[in-house]
């Protein structure tokens, strides 16, 4: 049986990833590849009913510790009957966000420790990591303008915080592909669509080599 893989596509509002997400399980599928395309928070029952919750939570919202416990809890659901499997049976995973979303918006957004999440992560999901997580990067202009488009009707309790948190939150994500250059690809997110799932199939390729 073929190596499943685990990669995630991760990133500040408005880059593209569940677009980029869609593109490349399509692409892998053509290529004969079993993929499971999945996203956070969400991907089985509990956890999208967690995702409403974190979203769209009830009276003034939850405290960042709150919010970082929901979404390990969200995260243990879906690796547990989802992820984990998935790999198991030798199928690639391609997920739209994971742990570094909790690292870089609870963490450097929120203000929780990097070592707080980590352990959350560690008991909720015996510290799962991807084997490639693709890091979508947009100018902050450019991610305000489709922002603005995006969220005309309304934006969700955490993509319409304000630009300072967003701005942690991108400078956080960067430190981490810094700091692990062997799991992160930087992706330029300019352009369109079709250039960046071509930056991103590049990226890919040395896992692709590994299964031919």
């Amino acid at each position: 049986m073929s190596i499943g893989r685990f990669i995630a596509l991760e990133g500040g509002e408005g880059v593209g990833k569940s677009t980029q997400a869609r593109l490349l399980a399509e692409a892998l599928e053509a290529r004969g590849i079993s993929v499971v395309l999945t996203r956070e928070p969400g991907g089985t029952a509990g956890a999208e009913a967690i995702r409403a919750l974190l979203l769209d939570p009830p009276g003034s919202g939850w405290n960042p510790r709150a919010e970082a416990l929901l979404f390990a809890a969200g995260r243990s659901d879906h690796v547990e009957r989802l992820i984990r499997p998935a790999i198991e049976a030798g199928q690639w995973v391609i997920c739209d966000r994971f742990i570094d979303s909790s690292r870089a918006y609870q963490g450097g957004g929120g203000g929780l420790s990097e070592s707080d999440i980590l352990d959350l992560h560690r008991v909720g999901s015996e510290g799962l990591l991807p084997d490639l997580t693709l890091l979508v990067e947009v100018p902050p202009q450019r991610t305000a303008e489709r922002l603005a488009m995006r969220d005309a009707d309304g934006s969700d309790a955490i993509g319409g915080r304000d630009a300072a948190y967003h701005a942690r939150v991108a400078a956080a994500f960067s430190r981490f592909a810094e700091e692990n250059p062997e799991r992160f690809a930087r992706i330029d997110g300019e352009g369109i669509p079709g250039e960046i799932h071509a930056r991103i199939m590049s990226a890919l390729s040395p896992l692709l080599e590994e299964r031919a």
